[in-house]
């Protein structure tokens, strides 16, 4: 259980490939996927050093309510806590990740980086704690 509440949720093209791409390249782990019609994600939630973000396939926008508001695949950036960036770094690269910003020391005492998942989401990892004392 996590004490976490705020919990990312994206939608994807293709979310089955992209479960398996955020584990390769990220370090994600499934740790739960409900399969949903014709070989989509009805609902996935996937782990990272106890955190959970939630994703699905998209639906065409007269699915219902919701569907016709969701940003489409592609338009989210999210920033993830890491201890070893230049370790996550490397395995994101080895992966096929598009880097779009080096790994760095920031002014702000993060070392970090950002890379972009295959539907253009634009992920960041470091080791800058939000909220942190």
């Amino acid at each position: 259980m996590t004490d976490q509440t705020i919990f990312p949720a994206l939608r994807y093209s293709d979310a089955p490939a992209a479960i398996e791409w955020l584990g390769r390249a990220f370090g994600f782990e499934p740790r739960m996927v409900v399969d949903g019609p014709d070989g989509t994600v009805a609902h996935a939630e996937l782990a990272y050093d106890g955190a959970l973000i939630m994703l699905g396939s998209t639906r065409p926008p007269d699915a219902d309510d919701y569907s016709a508001k969701v940003p489409r695949p592609g338009g989210t950036a999210l920033y993830l806590v890491v201890d070893d960036p230049d370790a996550h770094h490397e395995r994101a690269r080895a992966a096929g990740a598009e880097i779009v910003r080096p790994l760095e020391d920031t002014d702000y005492g993060s070392r970090e980086y950002s890379a972009r998942d295959p539907e253009g989401n634009v992920w960041s990892f470091g080791t800058y704690r939000p909220g942190a004392s």
